[in-house]
């Protein structure tokens, strides 16, 4: 496995885990606090080492992204999937557009940096950080003509505290197109490349998972 493919696939699956847990909050108002801790620990990782120390250092902290990708990308044969790797291609789109913006990009990096405070003062799991980094997404990348489109439970939708959570989860996914375009990904992969692609994941999936449980 090349270390391109390796950085690329974790850090698709980032955006994979954000898109998933997108689609379990819009429609049950629920996902796993783990791997939304992850996705917006990923936020603040400025300066890492490596790519998996975006994400926390371990495969486990990945283990959702790295299976969704998996899934939705041999298959997409439920509703979800579908919705997911709607929410995956529209945020990879976003990002390159806000590439293209550099004072977007400076806003953005700005914001975040002053919410660091909240972060380690509330922890990421906090409302007042989600509602943070929920206005940094609402104040920038919501302004781009092209907007993602979020379906679910309207019900469940219009309460403030799933929308600043979907919000935040779509930064975060919009962090990790970021770090595929850094690390080489380019859409045409996803095509051309798919079977590497699920292959490195399903491999790296496996690594995850079996680390959950040594």
């Amino acid at each position: 496995m090349s270390r391109s493919l390796y950085d690329q696939t974790l850090a698709l699956a980032g955006v994979f885990q954000a898109a998933a847990q997108v689609q379990q909050v819009a429609h049950t108002g629920q996902c796993a606090d783990s791997s939304f801790e992850t996705s917006m620990r990923s936020l603040f990782a400025t300066d890492p080492d490596t790519t998996l120390d975006v994400y926390g250092g371990e495969l486990k902290d990945l283990r959702e992204g790295l299976n969704t990708l998996a899934n939705v990308l041999s298959q997409q044969s439920k509703q979800q999937d579908i919705e997911v790797l709607r929410y995956t291609l529209n945020l990879i789109h976003l990002e390159s557009k806000l590439n293209r913006d550099k004072d977007m990009m400076a806003v953005i990096g700005s914001r975040i940096d002053q919410a660091r405070h909240t972060a380690s003062h509330f922890g990421y799991l906090h409302s007042n950080l989600i509602g943070n980094l929920a206005s940094v997404y609402g104040d920038t990348i919501s302004t781009f003509r092209m907007r993602i489109q979020v379906t679910g439970d309207p019900s469940i939708l219009q309460q403030e505290e799933n929308a600043a959570r979907v919000r935040a989860l779509l930064l975060a996914g919009i962090r990790s197109a970021v770090l595929w375009r850094q690390s080489g990904g380019r859409r045409w992969q996803l095509i051309f490349s798919r079977r590497k692609v699920i292959a490195t994941a399903r491999d790296l999936a496996e690594k995850a998972n079996r680390s959950v449980y040594d």
